[in-house]
C-alpha cells in the first residue's frame, strides 16, 4: 500500500512539472524571445512606408500641361460708339465738370466708364471651356489648345462680325515660352440666341519639359495687337485656326 501511494505522488508530480513546462512554452511563443518581438508575425494590413516622390520618365512622357483662364480674361464685350454731341455754347467750367460727372454715375452711385457703358454693349463673348492635346518629337512639346464659348447679343446688337482677341501663353515659372494673340472672327446674325464658337491654336511649340512645371493660359486680351505694333508702323495679324 505504501508503494502504491508513492507511485501516485510520483506520477502527480511529473504531471505538474509537464504542465508548467507547457505553460512556459506557450508564454514564450506568445511574447517572443525575451519580449523583444522577434517571434511576432508581420501584419499584412500594415501601411507601406512612402517612397521618394520622384517623377518617372513614363509619367513625364504622359504629362500634358493644364490650361487655365486668368482672372478677368473669360469675358470680352464690344461696345457701340457714343453718338456725336452737338456743339454747345461755352459754360462755366465747374458746371461742365459737374454735368460730366453726373452723366458717368449709375443709379446706384457707382462711376460708369463712358467707354464701357453696359447699355451700349453690342456683343458679350465668354469662354466656357478649354482643352489641350500634346505630342513630343525632337526635344519639343507641341500642344493643340482649344477654346470654346459663346457670343450673346447685347442691348445695341446689330448683325455683323465680331473679332475676339484670344491669347494663348505658356509659362515656365516667370519665363514666357510662348505667347500669341489671335484676332479670331465669327459672324453673328441672330439677335435672339447665343452663337457658339470653337477656336484652336494648333501651333503651340515649346521645349520639352524636364518636370511637371509648365502652365498654359488662355483667355481674352483686350490690349489690341495694333496698339502694340504701332511703333513699327505695321499692323500684324496672327493666323488662327478653327
Amino acid at each position: 500500500m505504501a508503494f502504491y501511494s508513492f507511485n501516485r505522488r510520483f506520477v502527480a508530480g511529473l504531471a505538474l512539472t509537464g504542465f508548467m513546462l507547457a505553460a512556459a512554452g506557450c508564454q514564450s511563443s506568445d511574447n517572443g524571445i525575451l519580449n523583444l518581438g522577434l517571434g511576432k508575425k508581420t501584419d499584412p494590413n500594415a501601411p507601406i512606408p512612402p517612397q521618394d516622390p520622384k517623377v518617372l520618365a513614363s509619367q513625364l512622357q504622359a504629362y500634358c500641361p493644364k490650361v487655365t483662364l486668368r482672372d478677368g480674361t473669360a469675358y470680352f464685350n464690344t461696345y457701340a460708339k457714343g453718338a456725336s454731341q452737338p456743339k454747345k455754347k461755352k459754360v462755366d467750367a465747374a458746371q461742365d465738370a459737374e454735368a460730366a460727372a453726373a452723366a458717368q454715375t449709375a443709379p446706384d452711385g457707382t462711376i460708369v466708364d463712358p467707354n464701357k457703358d453696359p447699355t451700349k454693349i453690342i456683343y458679350q463673348a465668354s469662354i466656357s471651356d478649354v482643352s489641350r492635346d500634346c505630342s513630343r518629337a525632337n526635344g519639343q512639346l507641341t500642344m493643340k489648345v482649344g477654346v470654346a464659348g459663346k457670343v450673346v447679343p447685347g442691348p445695341m446688337f446689330t448683325p455683323g462680325t465680331i473679332t475676339m482677341p484670344i491669347r494663348i501663353a505658356v509659362m515656365h515659372g516667370t519665363d514666357v515660352l510662348y505667347s500669341q494673340i489671335h484676332p479670331y472672327q465669327i459672324q453673328v446674325s441672330d439677335p435672339s440666341t447665343a452663337t457658339q464658337f470653337v477656336f484652336t491654336d494648333s501651333n503651340v511649340v515649346v521645349p520639352e519639359p524636364s518636370a511637371k512645371d509648365y502652365q498654359v493660359y488662355a483667355g481674352y486680351d483686350e490690349t489690341a495687337p495694333a496698339a502694340a505694333d504701332k511703333k513699327s508702323g505695321k499692323k500684324k495679324r496672327a493666323p488662327a485656326t478653327n
